[in-house]
């Protein structure tokens, strides 16, 4: 049934263009234009727009633009603003925290300055995004639950580049901007407490992180596999249970060796990845406040072996 690949063979509909349900006295905060776009309706819909920003959107896409913008000034200012150097360094380049000897203090911009600014601004448009995303959700009838999963990925940022910094009394325990930087960060902060593959918390959201994907491929993999037996009204296999269903909670008994229902997959789906981000700013938080190195911390408590000399 090769012929039968529907990812590969998606009909996309040509329909007039359909604004949706209208936001509660707030029709005006749209967008009026609407488009179409065949690659687009190769993976989702076809439909581009209207798109919803309102006061809250405008500001929060300002200030993180306003973000975004400051630190890439300051990787230009850290190659003498040199246009070529910025592309050639670009992975490289970072904006750092203050310095230790500043501790929770204001430093001048071109000694953390600048980082602590732009983490502000990058703060402010994130919570004003996760606002937007409550208020719409509320305006449209709908449950929170987006907006609650936003706020555990809020919880880790605000762990890493907020909250932990605070209780080690420096803001240079917290995370430069930057790719590389930030990859090099990671690496530093394992082996400066220990190896963090000792951390418990770390170690379930490891488990949660790789759980997530699993589940969300194996999920869209059963609706698309029986998508010809009305998967994608999923709903309505909810409510009325139809061959669709059936087939794919027997798929899953099958593989998986416990049942995944229509709505079920979806609970296990939130959680899992709620639970990557929770969990992962429990093991973050908990490192140099409480642990000051996780293997010996294993060793103690019989999760690694006392190395022999």
């Amino acid at each position: 049934m090769i012929e039968y690949q529907n990812i590969f063979t998606k009909v996309q509909v040509d329909a007039p263009d359909y604004p949706g349900v209208p936001p509660y006295g707030s029709e005006n905060d749209r967008t009026k234009g609407v488009t179409h776009s065949y690659l687009a309706g190769k993976f989702g819909d076809a439909q581009i727009g209207p798109i919803y920003l309102g006061p809250i959107g405008v500001a929060s896409l300002f200030t993180g633009i306003l973000a975004f913008v400051l630190i890439g000034l300051g990787m230009m200012a850290s190659v003498d603003w040199s246009l070529g150097e910025f592309v050639k360094q670009l992975f490289w380049l970072g904006v750092y925290p203050p310095a230790p000897e500043y501790g929770l203090s204001i430093p001048p911009l071109n000694e953390g300055g600048l980082w602590l600014l732009c983490g502000m601004l990058l703060t402010v448009s994130i919570m004003l995004w996760w606002w937007r995303t409550f208020a719409l959700s509320a305006n449209l009838g709908m449950s929170n639950y987006l907006a609650w999963a936003f706020a555990a990925a809020i919880w880790l940022y605000l762990v890493l580049g907020f909250i932990r910094p605070i209780l080690m009394g420096s803001w240079s325990e917290a995370v430069p901007f930057g790719i590389f930087p930030h990859l090099e960060w990671t690496n530093n902060f394992s082996l400066r407490y220990g190896n963090l593959f000792y951390n418990p918390f770390h170690m379930w959201s490891i488990f949660f992180l790789y759980g997530s994907a699993v589940l969300f491929g194996m999920h869209g993999a059963t609706i698309l596999a029986t998508s010809r037996y009305g998967a994608d009204r999923e709903i309505d296999q909810i409510t009325d249970r139809g061959t669709a269903a059936e087939r794919g909670a027997l798929f899953w008994r099958w593989t998986m060796g416990f049942n995944a229902s229509m709505e079920s997959i979806h609970r296990w789906a939130w959680w899992f990845g709620v639970l990557t981000c929770v969990t992962g700013g429990i093991g973050i938080i908990l490192t140099g406040t409480v642990v000051d190195n996780w293997y010996l911390w294993g060793i103690k408590h019989g999760l690694a072996e006392q190395p022999e000399f």
